[in-house]
Protein backbone atom coordinates (compact mmCIF):
# COMPACT_ATOMS: atom_id res chain seq x y z
CA UNK A 1 0.00 0.00 0.00
CA UNK A 2 1.09 3.60 -0.58
CA UNK A 3 2.17 5.49 2.52
CA UNK A 4 1.52 9.15 3.27
CA UNK A 5 4.96 9.73 4.78
CA UNK A 6 6.50 12.55 6.81
CA UNK A 7 8.04 13.88 3.61
CA UNK A 8 4.50 14.48 2.30
CA UNK A 9 3.46 16.69 5.23
CA UNK A 10 3.48 20.41 4.40
CA UNK A 11 2.32 21.73 7.75
CA UNK A 12 -0.78 23.29 6.16
CA UNK A 13 -3.60 21.45 7.90
CA UNK A 14 -6.33 21.50 5.26
CA UNK A 15 -3.98 20.65 2.39
CA UNK A 16 -2.35 17.83 4.37
CA UNK A 17 -5.75 16.32 5.21
CA UNK A 18 -6.85 16.48 1.59
CA UNK A 19 -3.61 14.87 0.46
CA UNK A 20 -4.25 12.04 2.94
CA UNK A 21 -7.66 11.49 1.38
CA UNK A 22 -6.14 11.38 -2.11
CA UNK A 23 -3.77 8.68 -0.86
CA UNK A 24 -6.77 6.80 0.55
CA UNK A 25 -8.39 6.87 -2.90
CA UNK A 26 -5.11 5.70 -4.43
CA UNK A 27 -4.98 2.76 -2.03
CA UNK A 28 -8.59 1.87 -2.74
CA UNK A 29 -7.65 1.51 -6.40
CA UNK A 30 -4.51 -0.45 -5.49
CA UNK A 31 -6.63 -2.98 -3.60
CA UNK A 32 -8.82 -3.47 -6.66
CA UNK A 33 -5.76 -3.89 -8.88
CA UNK A 34 -4.42 -6.65 -6.61
CA UNK A 35 -7.67 -8.61 -6.67
CA UNK A 36 -6.92 -12.09 -8.04
CA UNK A 37 -10.56 -12.91 -8.65
CA UNK A 38 -12.19 -12.24 -12.00
CA UNK A 39 -14.84 -9.95 -10.55
CA UNK A 40 -16.62 -7.36 -12.64
CA UNK A 41 -15.48 -4.06 -11.10
CA UNK A 42 -16.99 -1.82 -13.75
CA UNK A 43 -19.27 0.07 -11.37
CA UNK A 44 -16.63 0.32 -8.62
CA UNK A 45 -14.01 1.70 -11.02
CA UNK A 46 -16.44 4.23 -12.45
CA UNK A 47 -17.35 5.38 -8.94
CA UNK A 48 -13.66 5.65 -8.02
CA UNK A 49 -12.94 7.75 -11.11
CA UNK A 50 -15.90 10.02 -10.38
CA UNK A 51 -14.77 10.52 -6.78
CA UNK A 52 -11.18 11.17 -7.87
CA UNK A 53 -12.36 13.74 -10.38
CA UNK A 54 -14.67 15.45 -7.90
CA UNK A 55 -12.30 15.40 -4.95
CA UNK A 56 -9.21 16.42 -6.92
CA UNK A 57 -11.05 19.42 -8.38
CA UNK A 58 -12.20 20.44 -4.90
CA UNK A 59 -8.70 19.98 -3.42
CA UNK A 60 -6.99 21.88 -6.24
CA UNK A 61 -9.43 24.77 -5.78
CA UNK A 62 -8.57 24.93 -2.06
CA UNK A 63 -4.84 24.68 -2.74
CA UNK A 64 -4.90 27.36 -5.45
CA UNK A 65 -6.99 29.68 -3.26
CA UNK A 66 -4.45 29.33 -0.45
CA UNK A 67 -1.58 30.01 -2.87
CA UNK A 68 -3.44 33.00 -4.29
CA UNK A 69 -3.93 34.37 -0.80
CA UNK A 70 -0.19 34.26 -0.08
CA UNK A 71 0.70 35.24 -3.68
CA UNK A 72 2.81 32.13 -4.14
CA UNK A 73 5.00 32.27 -7.29
CA UNK A 74 4.37 28.56 -7.98
CA UNK A 75 0.64 29.20 -8.51
CA UNK A 76 0.87 29.52 -12.29
CA UNK A 77 2.81 26.25 -12.60
CA UNK A 78 0.52 24.50 -10.11
CA UNK A 79 -2.56 25.47 -12.11
CA UNK A 80 -1.12 23.77 -15.19
CA UNK A 81 -0.18 20.64 -13.25
CA UNK A 82 -3.65 20.46 -11.71
CA UNK A 83 -5.27 20.88 -15.12
CA UNK A 84 -3.12 18.06 -16.56
CA UNK A 85 -4.11 15.75 -13.70
CA UNK A 86 -7.84 16.43 -14.11
CA UNK A 87 -7.63 15.92 -17.87
CA UNK A 88 -5.98 12.53 -17.30
CA UNK A 89 -8.72 11.43 -14.88
CA UNK A 90 -11.42 12.46 -17.35
CA UNK A 91 -9.60 10.69 -20.18
CA UNK A 92 -9.80 7.43 -18.20
CA UNK A 93 -13.53 7.97 -17.74
CA UNK A 94 -14.00 7.24 -21.46
CA UNK A 95 -11.88 4.08 -21.45
CA UNK A 96 -13.61 0.85 -22.44
CA UNK A 97 -13.66 -1.38 -19.32
CA UNK A 98 -16.38 -3.84 -20.24
CA UNK A 99 -14.42 -6.95 -19.25
CA UNK A 100 -12.11 -7.93 -16.40
CA UNK A 101 -8.85 -7.78 -18.36
CA UNK A 102 -9.56 -4.24 -19.53
CA UNK A 103 -10.49 -3.27 -15.98
CA UNK A 104 -7.24 -4.67 -14.55
CA UNK A 105 -5.20 -2.99 -17.27
CA UNK A 106 -6.81 0.37 -16.50
CA UNK A 107 -6.37 -0.07 -12.74
CA UNK A 108 -2.65 -0.83 -13.10
CA UNK A 109 -2.16 2.18 -15.38
CA UNK A 110 -4.11 4.38 -12.99
CA UNK A 111 -2.17 3.29 -9.92
CA UNK A 112 1.21 3.76 -11.57
CA UNK A 113 0.27 7.23 -12.79
CA UNK A 114 -1.42 8.34 -9.56
CA UNK A 115 1.34 7.11 -7.29
CA UNK A 116 4.05 8.76 -9.37
CA UNK A 117 2.07 11.99 -9.80
CA UNK A 118 1.05 12.33 -6.16
CA UNK A 119 4.49 11.72 -4.68
CA UNK A 120 6.21 13.84 -7.31
CA UNK A 121 3.68 16.66 -7.08
CA UNK A 122 3.51 16.82 -3.28
CA UNK A 123 7.23 16.45 -2.62
CA UNK A 124 8.43 18.28 -5.73
CA UNK A 125 5.87 21.09 -6.03
CA UNK A 126 3.58 21.39 -3.01
CA UNK A 127 6.55 21.29 -0.62
CA UNK A 128 7.54 24.71 -2.02
CA UNK A 129 4.24 26.37 -1.11
CA UNK A 130 4.96 29.42 1.02
CA UNK A 131 8.73 29.04 0.69
CA UNK A 132 9.36 31.61 -2.07
CA UNK A 133 8.97 35.42 -2.18
CA UNK A 134 5.39 36.43 -3.09
CA UNK A 135 4.30 37.21 -6.63
CA UNK A 136 3.30 40.60 -7.85
CA UNK A 137 -0.46 41.02 -7.75
CA UNK A 138 -0.99 40.68 -11.54
CA UNK A 139 0.59 37.23 -11.65
CA UNK A 140 -2.08 35.56 -9.52
CA UNK A 141 -4.95 36.54 -11.80
CA UNK A 142 -6.78 33.74 -13.57
CA UNK A 143 -5.95 35.49 -16.83
CA UNK A 144 -2.99 37.85 -16.26
CA UNK A 145 -3.29 39.09 -19.87
CA UNK A 146 -6.66 40.74 -19.31
CA UNK A 147 -6.59 44.53 -19.61
CA UNK A 148 -8.34 46.06 -16.59
CA UNK A 149 -9.18 49.56 -15.39
CA UNK A 150 -6.17 49.66 -13.07
CA UNK A 151 -3.96 49.90 -16.18
CA UNK A 152 -5.70 52.99 -17.57
CA UNK A 153 -3.59 56.15 -17.82
CA UNK A 154 -6.51 58.45 -18.66
CA UNK A 155 -4.99 59.19 -22.08
CA UNK A 156 -7.42 57.55 -24.48
CA UNK A 157 -5.18 56.62 -27.41
CA UNK A 158 -2.47 55.24 -25.08
CA UNK A 159 -5.05 53.13 -23.21
CA UNK A 160 -6.44 51.75 -26.49
CA UNK A 161 -2.96 50.82 -27.71
CA UNK A 162 -2.12 49.22 -24.37
CA UNK A 163 -5.34 47.23 -24.64
CA UNK A 164 -4.20 45.94 -28.05
CA UNK A 165 -0.80 44.95 -26.63
CA UNK A 166 -2.58 42.93 -23.95
CA UNK A 167 -4.76 41.31 -26.61
CA UNK A 168 -1.75 40.20 -28.66
CA UNK A 169 0.06 38.90 -25.57
CA UNK A 170 -3.08 37.01 -24.57
CA UNK A 171 -3.08 35.23 -27.95
CA UNK A 172 0.41 33.89 -27.25
CA UNK A 173 -0.48 33.05 -23.65
CA UNK A 174 -3.57 31.06 -24.67
CA UNK A 175 -1.70 29.23 -27.42
CA UNK A 176 1.02 28.25 -24.94
CA UNK A 177 -1.44 27.27 -22.20
CA UNK A 178 -3.44 24.96 -24.49
CA UNK A 179 -2.07 21.69 -25.88
CA UNK A 180 1.43 22.77 -26.93
CA UNK A 181 2.91 21.33 -30.13
CA UNK A 182 5.60 22.47 -32.51
CA UNK A 183 2.81 23.89 -34.67
CA UNK A 184 1.95 26.03 -31.62
CA UNK A 185 5.63 27.04 -31.51
CA UNK A 186 5.39 28.44 -35.04
CA UNK A 187 2.14 30.20 -34.23
CA UNK A 188 3.61 31.83 -31.12
CA UNK A 189 6.64 32.94 -33.13
CA UNK A 190 4.27 34.76 -35.49
CA UNK A 191 2.37 36.31 -32.60
CA UNK A 192 5.59 37.57 -31.01
CA UNK A 193 6.54 39.18 -34.32
CA UNK A 194 3.13 40.87 -34.36
CA UNK A 195 3.75 42.04 -30.78
CA UNK A 196 7.13 43.48 -31.73
CA UNK A 197 5.70 45.40 -34.71
CA UNK A 198 2.76 46.79 -32.76
CA UNK A 199 4.94 47.70 -29.77
CA UNK A 200 7.26 49.73 -32.00
CA UNK A 201 4.27 51.57 -33.41
CA UNK A 202 2.88 52.19 -29.93
CA UNK A 203 6.19 53.48 -28.56
CA UNK A 204 6.47 55.90 -31.49
CA UNK A 205 2.93 57.21 -30.88
CA UNK A 206 3.59 57.53 -27.14
CA UNK A 207 6.91 59.34 -27.62
CA UNK A 208 5.35 61.74 -30.17
CA UNK A 209 2.69 62.62 -27.60
CA UNK A 210 5.26 63.15 -24.82
CA UNK A 211 7.34 65.34 -27.12
CA UNK A 212 4.29 67.44 -28.00
CA UNK A 213 3.44 68.13 -24.36
CA UNK A 214 7.14 68.70 -23.50
CA UNK A 215 7.18 65.91 -20.93
CA UNK A 216 10.52 65.87 -19.08
CA UNK A 217 10.32 62.10 -18.62
CA UNK A 218 10.63 61.48 -22.36
CA UNK A 219 14.39 60.61 -22.44
CA UNK A 220 13.95 57.96 -19.74
CA UNK A 221 10.94 56.54 -21.57
CA UNK A 222 12.88 56.34 -24.82
CA UNK A 223 15.69 54.38 -23.15
CA UNK A 224 13.19 51.92 -21.64
CA UNK A 225 11.42 51.52 -24.97
CA UNK A 226 14.70 50.84 -26.78
CA UNK A 227 15.67 48.25 -24.19
CA UNK A 228 12.37 46.42 -24.57
CA UNK A 229 12.51 46.36 -28.38
CA UNK A 230 16.09 45.10 -28.20
CA UNK A 231 14.97 42.25 -25.92
CA UNK A 232 12.36 41.12 -28.45
CA UNK A 233 14.65 41.65 -31.44
CA UNK A 234 17.56 39.56 -30.13
CA UNK A 235 15.24 36.68 -29.24
CA UNK A 236 16.03 34.03 -31.86
CA UNK A 237 13.25 31.49 -31.49
CA UNK A 238 14.75 29.27 -34.20
CA UNK A 239 17.82 28.61 -32.05
CA UNK A 240 15.92 27.62 -28.91
CA UNK A 241 16.99 24.15 -27.77
CA UNK A 242 15.98 21.87 -24.93
CA UNK A 243 12.51 22.79 -23.75
CA UNK A 244 10.97 25.37 -26.14
CA UNK A 245 7.70 25.46 -24.18
CA UNK A 246 9.52 26.40 -20.98
CA UNK A 247 11.54 29.02 -22.83
CA UNK A 248 8.47 30.58 -24.44
CA UNK A 249 6.67 30.46 -21.11
CA UNK A 250 9.41 32.49 -19.42
CA UNK A 251 9.62 34.88 -22.39
CA UNK A 252 5.90 35.64 -22.34
CA UNK A 253 6.03 36.07 -18.57
CA UNK A 254 8.86 38.57 -19.03
CA UNK A 255 7.00 40.47 -21.76
CA UNK A 256 3.79 40.64 -19.76
CA UNK A 257 5.59 41.59 -16.55
CA UNK A 258 7.52 44.36 -18.31
CA UNK A 259 4.37 45.72 -19.93
CA UNK A 260 2.39 45.82 -16.69
CA UNK A 261 5.20 47.32 -14.60
CA UNK A 262 5.95 49.89 -17.31
CA UNK A 263 2.31 50.98 -17.44
CA UNK A 264 1.81 51.03 -13.66
CA UNK A 265 5.02 52.79 -12.66
CA UNK A 266 6.03 54.80 -15.74
CA UNK A 267 3.23 55.45 -18.23
CA UNK A 268 0.73 56.43 -15.54
CA UNK A 269 3.01 59.37 -14.71
CA UNK A 270 2.55 60.83 -18.20
CA UNK A 271 0.28 63.91 -17.80
CA UNK A 272 -2.83 64.47 -19.86
CA UNK A 273 -2.96 67.42 -22.22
Amino acid sequence: MFQFTEACILGIEQIDEEHRHLFALLNRGAELAQNDYADDNYRVIKELLEELDRYAEQHFAHEEEYMKKIRDPELILQRRQHMTFCEKIREWSFTNIDDFEEQQKLLVEMMEYLAHWLYHHIIGSDAMIGKLPPLQEWMIKENPCEFSDEYRTGIDFIDEEHKELFRITDKAYRCLRDDFTYDSYDEISGILMELKDYTQRHFKDEETYMERIHYDGLPAQQRMHESFIEKITVTDLESVEGDPKKYLDSLIEFLLGWLINHIMYTDKKIPME
